[in-house]
C-alpha cells in the first residue's frame, strides 16, 4: 500500500504503512502532526468513540444545550464539544512531543468519515 492523505474543508489525515516511525497524519489547512502508528489508532478509535456517545446523549439534550465529551488513552487525550450535530474537536498528545489541535465544528463530519475509511486490512 502507498502513502495515503485525505483532505476536506480544514482537516487533513494520512497513512505511510512504510514510514518507519511516523506513519499517520492529522492535521487542518494550517497545520500538521505525524502520529505513530498507535497513537493514529488510539486518534480514530477515540474520534468514533466520542461520536457515539455525543449521538446516544442527543435525545436527552434541550435543542439549544451544548454539551462536551472526553476520552482518553495513554497517549492522547480528545474532546469535542458543541451540539450533537455540530461539535469541535480537541486533542492533546501525551507522548513527550507536547502537541495540541483542534478542528472546527465544520471540519469533524469529513475527519470523522476519513477516520473511519483510512486503514483498510
Amino acid at each position: 500500500m502507498e502513502r495515503l492523505v485525505k483532505s476536506g474543508s480544514g482537516w487533513r489525515i494520512g497513512w505511510n504503512p512504510n514510514a518507519l516511525e511516523f506513519k499517520g497524519l492529522v492535521g487542518t489547512d494550517d497545520w500538521a502532526i505525524e502520529l505513530t502508528e498507535a497513537e493514529l489508532d488510539d486518534f480514530c478509535r477515540l474520534l468514533a468513540q466520542l461520536a457515539d456517545t455525543i449521538k446516544q446523549l442527543a435525545a436527552e439534550l434541550m435543542d439549544e444545550e451544548k454539551i462536551a465529551c472526553e476520552a482518553e488513552s495513554d497517549l492522547l487525550w480528545m474532546q469535542v464539544e458543541g451540539y450533537p450535530d455540530e461539535y469541535s474537536l480537541h486533542f492533546i498528545l501525551n507522548t513527550g512531543r507536547c502537541v495540541e489541535g483542534k478542528w472546527n465544528a465544520s471540519a469533524v463530519p469529513g475527519l470523522l468519515q476519513a477516520t473511519a475509511m483510512l486503514k483498510v486490512f
